[in-house]
């Protein structure tokens, strides 16, 4: 199987599966020097851990993270750092009658038809398990970011078709601690409690809600991206839209720039103290795949859980009839609250890689 490395200078490969023996990922490309420790990478992880409210899936799991190479005396080395974390609380006697049996909205089909050969155990490698991975390699690229003058903070801005309020100007950093207080992972604590409500009316009638997450970057200088094939903008919706349950991808404006005028979607450029301003932002940072200096704004669609309580309709792969089947085991009712450490990952991945890049490019 391809695809399960991302980067071209700062480099991760994930592996694993949901009910094997663990999780993790080797990140080769990281300058030697960084200082690093499993206490920040950790932090990362207990965002994305499971089980940390009565809305996310009631699996326990510590994620508790080991440093297997790249470190020495609390500084990466330059070789590959190589991170694992061990499953603990699989059950994956839950999935046994669905062996043959694909599960709508679940790439159970896809694999199949593939590899003719899938570990049906917890959906196996295209679980959300594998983020673990994902979360503990963008630990890595944030302290190389944060080296830098970087910040990279999400949080959840529609969910079940309730929508944060966020006001403009609004810092950064207040909005992630906003986020970070409620469940649901939204700066709007008015529109947060209206999210949990919805997701509990869902729950109750055996169903899931879908939502939109929005991933900010502060302090990204001018000149990451490449212009043509890896456009700064190209990179950060193939990043977003390889984690799972993502359909869509926006920046800046996004899809509302279809229906502007040029007047309008254009940003005006004005003298700064520290270089060129943008007196609106919706390009969203990124102009040519090449990004300004202003913030940069990524939006991602998810969909609604695809593991929900009620009757589904499939086919046996064994016999070719249809069957009727009901989910059991430990889910989500929502992915977007525990999206949120994920995405910022992915885009901290990229930033981190077209910054090494970007070091390159010119004398």
């Amino acid at each position: 199987m391809s695809g399960n490395s991302f980067g071209a200078v700062f480099r991760v490969t994930t592996w694993g599966e949901s009910h094997g023996r663990g999780v993790g990922v080797v990140v080769d490309g990281c300058p030697a020097g960084l200082a690093l420790s499993e206490e920040d990478v950790q932090k990362e992880l207990d965002r994305r851990r499971p089980g940390q409210s009565s809305i996310s899936t009631q699996r326990k799991e510590e994620d508790r993270v080991e440093i297997l190479s790249g470190l020495f005396e609390g500084r990466t080395t330059g070789t590959p750092i190589s991170m694992l974390v061990w499953n603990k609380d699989a059950e994956s006697s839950a999935y046994d009658a669905l062996r043959n049996r694909p599960r709508p909205g679940h790439a159970d089909w896809p694999y199949t038809a593939r590899y003719g050969i899938r570990d049906h155990r917890g959906g196996g490698r295209s679980s959300g398990r594998e983020t673990v991975g994902r979360v503990a390699a963008g630990a890595v690229a944030k302290k190389v970011l944060t080296e830098n003058g970087i910040r990279v903070a999400g949080y959840v801005l529609e969910l079940g078709g309730v929508r944060a309020k966020i006001p403009n100007n609004v810092d950064i950093s207040s909005l992630r601690d906003e986020a970070e207080k409620n469940p649901v992972r939204c700066p709007d604590q008015k529109a947060a409690e209206e999210m949990v409500r919805a997701l509990d009316q869902a729950r109750e009638v055996g169903e899931s809600l879908g939502g939109v997450a929005e991933v900010v970057a502060l302090g990204v200088p001018p000149g990451l991206g490449d212009p043509v094939f890896d456009k700064l903008d190209a990179d950060l919706a193939k990043a977003l839209m390889g984690i799972g349950a993502v359909k869509a991808v926006e920046i800046g404006a996004g899809i509302v720039s279809a229906g502007m005028r040029g007047s309008e979607m254009n940003d005006p450029i004005l003298p700064g103290p520290e270089g060129l301003e943008f007196a609106t932002n919706n390009a969203g940072g990124i102009l040519g795949g090449i990004s300004t200096g202003a913030p940069i704004l990524c939006k991602i669609s998810v969909k609604p859980t695809p593991s929900i309580s009620r009757p589904q309709k499939t086919v046996d792969l064994s016999t070719g009839e249809a069957v009727e089947i009901e989910i059991k085991g430990r889910h989500d009712p929502s992915i977007p609250p525990r999206i949120i450490p994920v995405a910022e990952s992915m885009v901290a991945l990229v930033l981190a890689d077209h910054l090494l890049r970007l070091r390159a490019a010119k004398i």
